[in-house]
């Protein structure tokens, strides 16, 4: 053999040699990608269940302000008593009411000569707390027609739950038509209680 086609043999030998022998370097493995996934998942899901394991929800408090919260009391609390100013501006306590009973006499609508007097006497009821005496009276509450009206002192101590009648003596007026008169009792202060008794005549 020639050497120039010698030279050239071993040298493709070399070359086959080269390119086909396996590397003598260890070979990584491959990664998995799918396992690799697959163990990030159930990691991640384990993670949340010790965290929803672990946490205790709280309830929240209402926020609507508009809610009223019920005032607790222990014991049972006694009504205010009223209070009414009177004439020169003190505050009293307001013990004095009364219930119209009946007319004794002079019913609604009663005709009138003009100028007649009368007199017309009303029963009531003291359904306050306060005992009526010799200053108590009956004064002009200011509507339609006062025809004159004098109040008739009492006579008697009316106690709380007494009935009693009161008079008030008129005249007629003048002139032809129908005529109302509205009175109140009034304390010794001067306070007025808040019912009126009335007297209605006709004039003709």
């Amino acid at each position: 053999m020639k050497p120039k086609l010698l030279v050239t043999v071993t040298f493709i030998a070399m070359l086959i040699a080269a390119c086909g022998a396996p590397s003598t370097q260890a070979q990584e493995p491959t990664a998995d990608v799918a396992a690799i996934r697959t163990s990030a998942a159930s990691t991640v899901i384990s993670e949340f269940t010790l965290t929803a394991a672990a946490f205790t929800a709280t309830p929240s408090l209402p926020t609507d302000t508009d809610t009223p919260v019920p005032e607790v009391t222990g014991t049972a609390t006694v009504p205010p008593v009223a209070q009414v100013t009177g004439t020169a501006g003190t505050s009293v306590a307001l013990c004095d009411s009364l219930a119209f009973v009946a007319d004794v006499n002079v019913p609604d609508g009663t005709n009138m000569s003009p100028g007649q007097d009368f007199l017309k006497t009303w029963r009531v009821k003291n359904t306050g707390s306060c005992t009526w005496d010799a200053n108590y009276k009956l004064i002009y509450a200011g509507y339609a027609d006062k025809m004159a009206g004098q109040w008739q002192p009492l006579t008697q101590v009316v106690q709380p739950g007494q009935e009693v009648e009161l008079s008030v003596q008129f005249k007629a007026p003048d002139q032809i038509g129908e005529y109302l008169s509205a009175w109140q009792m009034a304390n010794s202060k001067g306070v007025t209680m808040p019912e009126a008794i009335y007297v209605k005549v006709i004039v003709q």
